[in-house]
C-alpha cells in the first residue's frame, strides 16, 4: 500500500497543524498527563483518518476491448434508462456508483480511447445520492469515444468533497484502468452507456475500482 501523490501537501499540512497543537499542549499543559495524552491520541486517530483517504493499492486491473469497468469503488446506487441532458441529449443507460469515505477515493478510466468532451462545471454540494446532485452539484463531464461506441462518466462532488481532480485533455489518447483522477474524501461516479449494454452488476453491489466489471458493450 502506498500513499497516493494527491495527498501529500494536506498530509503535510496536517502533520504540521498536529505537530503545532500537540507542542502548544504540552507547553501549557506540561504537569497534566491526561491531557496530553488524550490530545497526542485524537492526534493520531486524526492523522490515521486522514492517511486513509489517501491510500493507493496496488491491484490486478480487468482488461477488456469491450467490458467497462468500475471507474471508482464504492457502491452501485442507480441502474436506470434516463436522458443524459448534457451531451447526448438521448436516452441512455445511467449508472451510479457511491463512494463513502472510506473507499480508496482514486478514479480509473472504464475503457481505453479518445477523450471527446471533456467539461469542469462549478456547482452545489448536495449529498452524492441527491436526485439533482448529477446536475447541480460540482462535477467533471468527460466523453471517451473508442470507435463504434462511447461513454460518459461524471465525478460529482458531495457534501463532504470540495475538490475534483481530474488528468486528462481533449483530444488525449487514454488507457483502460489507468488513473483518470481523483475525488477528495469520496463523492459519486456517474456513467452514462449505449442502451444495448449488457449491465453485469447490481443495485447494492460494491465495486472494485479498475476491477469490477460494469457492462460489456
Amino acid at each position: 500500500m502506498t500513499i497516493h501523490r494527491e495527498g501529500y501537501t494536506i498530509l503535510t499540512i496536517t502533520t504540521l497543524l498536529l505537530a503545532a497543537i500537540n507542542g502548544l499542549t504540552y507547553y501549557f499543559f506540561h504537569d497534566q498527563l491526561v491531557v496530553i495524552g488524550a490530545v497526542a491520541f485524537l492526534s493520531l486517530i486524526f492523522f490515521l483518518l486522514i492517511l486513509q483517504f489517501f491510500r493507493s493499492p496496488k491491484r490486478d486491473q480487468t482488461i477488456g476491448e469491450r467490458l467497462i469497468i468500475a471507474p471508482c469503488d464504492g457502491k452501485v446506487v442507480v441502474i436506470e434508462q434516463t436522458i443524459e441532458a448534457e451531451y447526448y441529449k438521448e436516452k441512455r443507460l445511467q449508472v451510479s456508483i457511491f463512494m463513502s469515505p472510506v473507499n480508496v477515493h482514486i478514479n480509473w478510466y472504464p475503457l481505453s480511447g479518445i477523450v471527446k468532451y471533456l467539461r469542469y462545471h462549478e456547482g452545489k454540494y448536495l449529498v452524492a445520492w441527491h436526485p439533482k446532485a448529477s446536475t447541480e452539484n460540482e462535477r467533471t463531464t468527460m466523453v471517451i469515444d473508442k470507435g463504434g461506441f462511447s461513454i460518459l462518466l461524471r465525478q460529482i462532488a458531495g457534501a463532504l468533497a470540495k475538490r475534483i481532480v481530474y488528468y486528462p485533455h481533449e483530444n488525449d489518447m487514454v488507457k483502460q484502468g489507468s488513473e483518470l483522477g481523483f475525488i477528495k474524501f469520496g463523492s459519486r461516479v456517474d456513467l452514462y452507456l449505449p442502451l444495448d449494454s449488457k449491465i453485469k452488476v447490481n443495485i447494492g453491489e460494491k465495486t472494485v475500482g479498475g476491477v469490477t466489471v460494469i457492462a460489456e458493450f
